[in-house]
């Protein structure tokens, strides 16, 4: 019998890439959405035709409960939340009930299901569910030491970090309390031609297209000194399904371990179309961050020599993916707010 796995958040860039790979591994796949009439959910099912949907919200624990009964999922995977951080100042409250309480009500979930009780131990049990939560390197903020291990202190500076923090150390709570078998990814950037618009990366690779095919003239940013550790999605997805087939229920640091500023950033965009970033990039003080976070870098040697987890994709090849992308998107009349880009 095929294993079944159940992805909060499965209309997002992870949640697509993510159930690609577990179909790919012989999955049966199930997505929680909180409408079937939702369109992502519509534009989700038209691409991914194999997975299948089932009812849900993070901001309602009797829906979590009713899908993870309904679906009996072997393994679940929590992506879903309010994940663009400059939104979380201006919905802190949403963002703390969807994306640092919603790990709580699904983790209640998959313990009443289970069955589990206080004192499991740090011992999974043979048969039980297994847990992923997708927490951020968002959580490291003002960063103690550089590379970040899984041992680095916390110190967010958002209150998308913060939110991300605490659903981090219930996973570890969850795991020691009761024996779940529940680790978190703490996943640095991670980007591709699906990302949201709204997003830096695909803020630059859109800016691009747009300037390269006479649609626009200039490309307004923020802070170009931001130092971030940028990789491939679709290889980020691996390491999560890595993640649950381990003997142990460990956390773990998932990016290349390289550097890259938005400047650099910008500079392969521009030059991946062809175009002198100069003349077009425009720095404006008002897309600074309340509280910036100025350099995140990994240090992935746990998933390297424990997982056997490697990136494929490199920091040039993705940018180029992504402008490449956005150009035949633009060319084809496609809107980037609506997803168009996926395959």
């Amino acid at each position: 019998m095929a294993r079944r796995a159940l992805i909060t958040g499965i209309t997002g860039q992870d949640g697509s890439y993510l159930a690609e790979h577990l179909l790919d591994q012989g999955y049966e796949v199930w997505g929680l959405a909180r409408g079937q009439a939702n369109p992502r959910v519509s534009r989700m099912r038209k691409l991914l035709s194999d997975v299948q949907v089932v009812r849900g919200d993070l901001l309602d624990q009797g829906s979590l409960i009713s899908a993870v009964e309904r679906v009996q999922p072997d393994e679940v995977y929590n992506l879903g939340a309010i994940s663009f951080v400059p939104m979380s100042w201006e919905q802190a409250e949403l963002t703390a009930e969807v994306t640092g309480m919603g790990v709580l009500r699904m983790l209640e979930a998959i313990r009443v299901c289970s069955g589990v009780s206080r004192g499991g131990g740090t011992g999974a049990p043979s048969g039980q569910i297994r847990f992923y939560q997708a927490s951020s390197s968002e959580m490291f903020g003002q960063v103690s030491e550089t590379p970040q291990t899984e041992r680095t202190a916390f110190h967010p500076r958002s209150p998308y970090g913060v939110a991300k923090a605490y659903g981090h150390f219930l996973t570890q709570n969850y795991r020691e309390s009761y024996g779940m078998f529940a680790v978190s990814g703490i996943l640095f950037n991670h980007e591709s031609p699906r990302r949201g618009a709204e997003f830096v990366t695909r803020k630059v690779s859109l800016g691009v297209a747009r300037i390269k095919l006479g649609l626009a003239t200039e490309l307004r940013l923020g802070n170009l000194e931001a130092r971030r550790d940028w990789g491939f999605a679709g290889d980020y997805v691996k390491a999560m399904h890595l993640m649950l087939q381990a003997g142990n229920p460990e956390d773990y640091v998932i990016g290349t371990g390289r550097m890259k500023s938005v400047r650099e950033l910008v500079e392969a965009a521009f030059s991946a179309a062809g175009l002198d970033w100069e003349r077009h990039v425009v720095t404006d003080q008002a897309l600074h961050r309340p509280a910036e976070v100025d350099l995140l870098c990994a240090d992935p040697k746990k998933a390297r020599v424990q997982l056997g987890w490697e990136p494929d994709v490199s920091f040039d090849e993705l940018v180029a993916m992504m402008v490449e992308s956005d150009l035949r998107l633009l060319t084809n009349g496609g809107d980037p707010d609506q997803d168009s880009s996926w395959p």
